[in-house]
């Protein structure tokens, strides 16, 4: 009998030591760590680093696009509207607290996009653009999306740095090569050799407003169309008529 009254409470305080234990060791457990990505932006649910685009009041698309990543810094950022642009409307192109912007906010002619011209020296990193745009009325609204530039990328183009002509074919509905790196001054040609009729077009799908020289007529086969670039950056492209899959970029050096 006096065994048994011992032995009850010896069991209850290794119970309570225990529980005591346990408690303190899940208090102590470290919290997890959380991950970013290189460019120091913490990750989104989905894993990515982009935010969800903000579009203003009669937007319609930008160059670059939206959670794009690029080989070379744009050579301008283009954004495109269905409504007549007023003065007072600008873009931003930030990128950890600065503006990489150079000279001013300029409206196009026609009123219907707006450009600002991207320092070539911009590193590598995540870049959101933020703009205001402006209506003859007087109402402003603001917009913002991003995007990504990483030069490592540069190393999967097709160099053909160093030469006065290259040429492009347009064949089974692609571009050939399709990413093309090559040296201020040179001429890039682009053939069809296809029976399809192609074009090509600058970005964005269907304002084509990012390099307003690089827009050919429709290209039959046969065809040949050409651009000589003088400006150092990346020049992303497409074919109107195969816009979902037939595109394509020059980086120029």
């Amino acid at each position: 009998m006096n065994n048994k009254v011992v032995i009850f409470p010896i069991v209850a305080v290794i119970v309570v030591g225990g529980i005591i234990f346990f408690a303190s060791q899940k208090k102590e457990s470290p919290a997890p760590v959380s991950q970013t990505l290189p460019t120091s932006e913490p990750q989104k649910e989905d894993g990515s680093i982009f935010a969800v685009p903000k579009k203003s009041a009669h937007y319609e698309s930008n160059t670059p696009k939206h959670g794009s990543t690029l080989a070379g810094v744009p050579v301008n950022v283009v954004i495109d509207f269905n409504f007549d642009l007023a003065s007072g409307s600008t873009i931003q192109i930030m990128n950890n607290q600065k503006d990489y912007g150079v000279e001013g906010t300029i409206i196009d002619e026609g009123k219907l996009a707006m450009r600002r011209k991207m320092d070539t020296a911009s590193p590598d990193g995540l870049y959101t653009v933020n703009y205001k745009a402006c209506w003859a009325d007087g109402s402003c609204h603001d917009g913002s999306f991003q995007f990504v530039i990483d030069k490592k990328l540069a190393q999967e183009f097709v160099d053909m740095t160093g030469k006065k002509e290259v040429t492009i074919d347009l064949k089974d509905i692609t571009f050939n090569p399709k990413s093309v790196k090559i040296s201020k001054g040179t001429k890039v040609a682009w053939v069809n050799q296809d029976s399809v009729e192609h074009t090509v077009n600058t970005d964005s799908h269907p304002a084509h407003t990012y390099y307003l020289t690089q827009n050919s007529r429709t290209l039959k086969k046969g065809d040949k169309y050409s651009v000589t670039f003088t400006e150092a950056g990346i020049y992303p492209y497409h074919c109107t008529p195969h816009a979902d899959s037939m595109k394509g970029a020059v980086l120029v050096e």
